[in-house]
């Protein structure tokens, strides 16, 4: 019988030694295990993909002792032999006290009823996304630029933080289009192709890191310079091109940037709904929630 990994182990895979006199009694050591999700074996197609880790035990101080599963977006594995596993995902459910992941993941910090903003920075974003903001933000402020381009630095990758990569402009600008100005949403959406495209008139460069990621022989696609095309002819150009300088110096991992700092510009440049962002009925409120449930089966 095949070994299974630490995460699909957990609390319920760990064997329980005959305790001699004075241990702990047999009917306490059966009483405690009753508690516990017995473990199965999983089958070898989730194995051998990788998606051991995609079952979550109940954590120790968890008050549902069901295990969990959480069904991989299509998205992040499309292309990948995981995108075969879904049956064998689906078969785990009919395990006993064994679920889908809905709602709160006990492995992440609980969001408050109505999240802010800096909610989703403290609770949601990993640390070099969150690092790598607050430091563009940072930088745009030191160079004296308006706290229009300093808000679009501090959301410009705000997909890439909690979402989505790919077209994370795109995604990232209708996230924050209904709370912040117009200008600075377009800045966040238009960046994701300007990036790509040299303007010596202002020292910005192709990046190096780029040529690290993508290779020498990149060349972004036609809809890509087209949008960077039309994007230099418009009246807020500089706004998104300023967001791209600065972000380009803002990867230092031993720079210190506390989200204290831009308290007072969030203040003014972003309109913090209410009800809470993802329950303000917007239509990118879905796009709040899905960050803040991130692993909801449905």
């Amino acid at each position: 019988m095949c070994e299974l990994s630490p995460a699909v182990r957990g609390r319920s895979g760990r064997r329980h030694a005959r305790k001699g006199r004075g241990g702990v009694s047999e009917s306490t050591e059966m009483r405690a295990r009753a508690s516990q999700v017995l473990p199965h074996e999983l089958p070898a197609s989730l194995r051998d993909a990788g998606l051991t880790n995609w079952i979550r035990e109940p954590l120790d101080d968890a008050v549902d002792r069901r295990r969990r599963i959480i069904m991989p977006p299509a998205a992040a594995v499309m292309g990948t032999p995981a995108s075969a596993c879904q049956g064998a995902l689906l078969a785990e459910s009919r395990h006993p006290d064994t679920v889908f992941m809905m709602g709160d993941n006990p492995a992440l910090p609980t969001m408050p009823p109505r999240p802010t903003l800096r909610d989703f920075f403290d609770l949601r974003f990993s640390k070099i996304a969150r690092t790598h903001l607050l430091q563009s933000a940072r930088v745009a402020r030191e160079n004296g630029l308006d706290e229009k381009v300093i808000t679009a630095c501090l959301l410009h990758d705000i997909a890439i933080a909690g979402l989505l990569s790919a077209n994370h402009g795109y995604w990232g600008a209708q996230m924050v289009a209904p709370y912040v100005d117009e200008e600075v949403a377009w800045a966040i959406e238009k960046h994701e192709a300007l990036r790509y495209f040299p303007d010596e008139s202002v020292g910005y460069t192709y990046p190096e890191a780029y040529i690290n990621y993508f290779g020498p022989d990149y060349n972004p696609p036609d809809y890509i310079r087209r949008e960077a095309e039309a994007a230099r002819g418009h009246r807020w150009y500089m706004a998104s091109r300023l967001v791209t300088i600065n972000d380009i110096y803002s990867f230092d991992p031993n720079v210190v940037v506390d989200y204290d700092e831009f308290e007072d510009v969030v203040g003014r440049n972003f309109r913090q709904p209410g009800e809470g962002l993802g329950f303000d009925g917007s239509p990118v409120a879905h796009m709040w929630r899905t960050m803040i449930w991130p692993n909801n089966f449905l």
